[in-house]
């Protein structure tokens, strides 16, 4: 029976993104799309995809994080110079990146949060603020609503990472976030009420942020985070002694 449960694995259910990122692959290795191709505009994609603008960015940034996509302010997004055999690789890769071991994703993103809202706080500007206001506003709005608020939180977390102005920390938390946080919340990891209580930690955020004091921001993400990075340990510990029987 053991030898059964440890052979049999979770059933994945593919994000929007995911399923837009395994389009684009159809239309590379089909040589619809060849390197060097520029992309529809991510309005165009989003309707013609038949999902929200911020699904087709995920997608577009996680790509750009492996280097399959380039893009340019003047010009748009391209298909990178690689070979469709190393693109259709990649991209496969990509699908399976943060579904493979959920306990180190979410210890990755702690540590990372930890230093993005420390860089945030140290460099955040009126505009950062803005953004990160209405972020919080769209998350509470939805949340007293009892409507599900996956796509609001994580917009929350990615114009802290907007503020730190790294293009590299952003980038990191782009092709960590989205998939964690939706699992987190759909699989109920850390309960029904998450949503709520996570209100007042994002406000206890948002307000270090703009006071601008360091090492509060750098507590209050701590603490926002502590219970998943708690639950993954708690995973992993689970699954290495599994292992050595």
């Amino acid at each position: 029976m053991k030898n059964i449960i440890k052979n049999i694995q979770a059933l994945q259910v593919e994000s929007p993104t995911d399923k837009i990122i395994l389009q684009l692959k159809q239309l590379i290795t089909s040589g619809q799309l060849k390197p060097g191709d520029r992309l529809p505009a991510e309005r165009q994609l989003s309707e013609r995809f038949g999902v929200g603008r911020s699904y087709v960015r995920e997608a577009i940034l996680k790509l750009e994080f492996y280097g399959l996509l380039k893009t340019s302010p003047q010009s748009g997004t391209y298909v990178s110079g690689l070979s469709i055999k190393v693109l259709d690789n990649l991209i496969s890769d990509i699908i399976k990146f943060n579904k493979d071991d959920f306990s180190a994703l979410i210890e990755a993103r702690y540590y990372i949060e930890l230093d993005a809202v420390r860089l945030a706080t140290e460099r955040r500007t009126a505009e950062d603020l803005h953004a990160l206001k209405i972020a919080l506003a769209d998350y509470e709005l939805k949340i007293s609503q009892g409507l599900d608020a996956v796509e609001e939180d994580m917009l929350f977390h990615i114009k802290i990472a907007e503020a730190t102005k790294n293009s590299v920390i952003e980038s990191m938390m782009i092709a960590l976030i989205p998939d964690l946080i939706r699992n987190i919340i759909e699989n109920q990891i850390c309960g029904k009420d998450r949503g709520k209580l996570a209100m007042k930690e994002h406000r206890d955020i948002l307000r270090a942020i703009e006071e601008q004091d360091i090492d509060a921001a750098e507590n209050a993400m701590a603490s926002h985070l502590d219970e998943v990075l708690q639950v993954a340990r708690t995973a992993f510990a689970a699954n290495q002694i599994v292992n050595k029987q």
